[in-house]
């Protein structure tokens, strides 16, 4: 206690005597303590010391005494000063005789005793704040405490955080990196395994549930000397059911595991299972990198051993009969590798044809594994779920038994094949064509055909008329529908073309077209197949059919092949029946189809008929055609009947022309017709054309129609001609610009 004899000095009278007038006034001793602030160490504890006798429950006077007192320590040594230390230690101790629901006394007090080398008193003096404080103020002394905890380490550190977990169980964390850094892994395997059990424990630092599996197991794997209370395979092997994206990583924990406690074989059995059970390349390439690199350490280890006895002269049979099982071994797992990504991968979708067919080009010419490998997959895969093509397993199936002269087993297998219900109709079109390619390339060409006949056999279906059977309808089987693959009967139409009679030939077309599955193409190979074996009016006939089938605009084509033909044929011969033809053609034609079925219906007329009745087909055409055709054929049209009725003929033409066109083709039409009437020597006629048609040119974008009428009046007009030309130009001009 500050000695409280000190003199008063002169300046100190007016504080004293206010004091003594009112000494429990606080104000007052903090008036006094302000005017002090400038003294002695001893004469401001003189003054606190007076004041907290009066007033000893004040806080503001307590704390900034003890500040005061701790602030002239800052520098000092604890050990060498304890005698001064120990003096504040007591001076907190008075303070909080009274003031120990101050929290902030308290987190003075420890700090202060921090700094000092009584750790069994500072602790018991956090307890006793603890004790001493509500359990809302808890938190602010536990940070203190947990920090002392840390500095100070060991068995303590361990008791305060197994303490603090009773009222912060989420900082558990925290207390297994002490139990860690304590060398103590069991307890701490322990705790992180109720955490990992804990599903909803969230981590204080961020981490993942699985983040905290990992720990799990590098902690029991690191130390498994040491985690004597768990059973660490089940632990591991739990974390590969759960955590299926990382099976691979901990695969190779629990080989390493295994590895460390000296179990070696049991360890290669692990690395054995993981290889065979992974579901992804990417962890099956980390269990095969760390199983190889175990077996090559092993290796290296025994040829090391193995170079040492014998430079020391020893023999030892059993341990180089080990070595060299250890290098089959090895070299055994490198041979396996290619098998067992395949593997992989068929585990992962065991319905793709492609990784099948890699398998059986990695058995080389192993004949037993090929067909193993081909029967279990045809038995494997499912038709509705298949990647990629499983017709193609089957072909190349009965193919690996056709190269092997073995063709009554490929012919089993296409008949097991026909039988699939595949996704795709195609898929079993392809099938049989394969069957029948199969017959063709042995010469069994009675055989192939037989084969294509059975394929295209219309299906008996109780309660269902064959011709309504859609193609597309995937609640059918696709047996059920193959028969109106136009694949299938394409192939059968060129194998019957081949090798059968012109009869069967058209048989299987005409059974084509009644199924009304024929396309353009097929029609025209029908007819020219007809017209070669000269069954002509068949072939017109197939013709007819197919336009009647199609209609426009697929029509179109049909027409224009149909018409050269007969015309080819019979030329003049059969001019009705040819006109009766083109009548049918050009009607009901769309107008972007018509011309050159009416260039075609003139020729016709020029060469075997009237050109009178040329020109009225001309005539019909110019009114029949769309409109960007229609100049072009009043060009044809007035062409044809200069050529076979002279340039006179030619004006009623042109005159309907410029009726009929549009403004952007009456231009070149109206000039035409002016030039044809000045070569005639008809002036005024020219003139008058030249008068009707100005009406469609701009004078300031068209200007060469006016310098061509320009030059027609100054070569062949007078005066009066000429002013008139210029008067139109000119009304011309300003309905051009009043329109616009």
């Amino acid at each position: 206690m500050a000695d409280l004899s000190l003199p008063i000095r002169e300046f100190d009278i007016p504080y004293e005597e206010e004091l003594l007038r009112n000494p429990f006034s606080l104000r007052s001793w903090l008036r006094y303590v302000d005017h002090k602030r400038t003294g002695t160490l001893q004469e401001q504890s003189f003054i606190y010391e007076r004041a907290i006798l009066e007033l000893p429950g004040s806080y503001k006077l307590w704390k900034k005494y003890l500040d005061l007192r701790r602030e002239k320590l800052r520098s000092l040594n604890p050990v060498k000063h304890q005698d001064q230390f120990e003096a504040i230690n007591k001076l907190y101790e008075r303070a909080l005789a009274l003031l120990n629901k101050m929290p902030r006394i308290w987190l003075d007090y420890c700090e202060f005793l921090m700094q000092q080398p009584f750790i069994t008193r500072t602790r018991r003096t956090f307890d006793r704040a603890l004790r001493a404080l509500p359990v809302t103020q808890h938190s602010r002394i536990w940070e203190l405490y947990l920090k002392f905890s840390q500095q100070v380490g060991g068995e303590t550190a361990i008791r305060v955080l197994r303490r603090y977990l009773k009222l912060e169980p989420s900082h558990i964390e925290e207390y297994v990196d002490s139990l860690k850094d304590l060398e103590r892994y069991d307890e701490a395997a322990v705790k992180l395994v109720s955490i990992v059990n804990n599903h909803k424990f969230q981590s204080v630092r961020g981490k993942s549930h699985y983040q905290l599996w990992q720990d799990l197991c590098e902690l029991v794997v690191d130390h498994c000397q040491d985690v004597t209370s768990l059973q660490v395979e089940p632990i591991i092997r739990s974390g590969i059911k759960r955590f299926t994206d990382q099976v691979g990583m901990l695969y190779c924990r629990l080989a390493m595991y295994w590895i460390k406690m000296g179990q070696l074989e049991k360890a290669r059995d692990i690395f054995e299972e993981g290889i065979t059970t992974v579901l992804t390349v990417r962890d099956f390439t980390a269990i095969f990198d760390a199983y190889a690199e175990f077996e090559e350490e092993m290796i290296t280890t025994k040829m090391e051993m193995a170079a040492e006895r014998e430079e020391s002269g020893e023999k030892d049979p059993e341990e180089d009969l080990d070595l060299d099982l250890r290098l089959l071994r090895f070299e055994r797992l490198m041979d396996r590798r290619p098998f067992l990504v395949n593997d992989v991968l068929l585990r992962q979708n065991p319905n793709n044809a492609l990784e099948w067919e890699k398998r059986v080009a990695l058995w080389g010419n192993n004949k037993e594994k090929i067909v193993e490998t081909y029967t279990k997959a045809v038995q494997t895969i499912n038709p509705k779920k298949v990647h990629g093509k499983f017709q193609q397993l089957y072909i190349k199936f009965a193919k690996f038994y056709e190269e092997g002269g073995d063709l009554a087993s490929a012919r089993a297998i296409f008949d097991k094949a026909v039988k699939v219900n595949y996704k795709n109709v195609n898929d079993l079109a392809e099938v049989w064509c394969e069957y029948a390619e199969m017959e063709v390339r042995h010469d069994e060409f009675d055989k192939a055909l037989d084969v294509m006949a059975r394929a295209t056999v219309t299906p008996r279906i109780p309660g269902v008329n064959p011709k309504v059977i859609n193609f597309n309808d995937d609640t059918l089987p696709v047996q059920a529908r193959v028969f109106k693959s136009l694949t299938l009967w394409s192939f059968y139409v060129d194998l019957e073309e081949s090798v059968g009679t012109v009869e069967s030939t058209k048989s299987v077309y005409d059974k084509i077209m009644d199924l009304r599955i024929v396309n353009p193409q097929i029609v025209v190979n029908y007819a020219k197949f007809l017209e070669e074996n000269n069954y002509f009016e068949d072939s017109f006939r197939v013709y007819e059919r197919g336009i009647e089938i199609f209609g426009w605009p697929i029509a179109f084509e049909l027409w224009n092949i149909y018409l050269e033909r007969f015309m080819k044929r019979y030329g003049g011969s059969k001019l009705e029946r040819s006109r009766d033809l083109f009548e049918q053609a050009i009607d009901k034609c769309p107008p972007k189809y018509a011309k050159s079925i009416y260039l075609l219906y003139g020729q016709l007329e020029e060469e075997h008929g009237l050109a009178r009745h040329a020109m009225r087909i001309y005539d019909r055409a110019t009114k029949a055609v769309a409109d960007e055709d229609r100049l072009e054929m009043f060009n044809y049209y007035i062409a044809k009947a200069t050529a076979s009725f002279g340039i006179v003929a030619a004006r009623e033409i042109y005159e309907r022309a410029i009726e009929s066109l549009p403004d952007k083709d009456v231009r070149p039409m109206t000039l035409k017709y002016a030039e044809l009437e000045r070569k005639l020597g008809e002036i005024d006629r020219a003139r008058a054309i030249y008068g009707y048609a100005s009406q469609f040119f701009d004078p300031k974008t068209q200007p060469t129609f006016w310098q061509t009428w320009h030059d027609f009046e100054v070569q062949h007009g007078n005066e009066d001609t000429f002013k008139e030309m210029l008067r139109i130009k000119r009304s011309v001009q300003a309905q051009y610009q009043s329109a616009l």
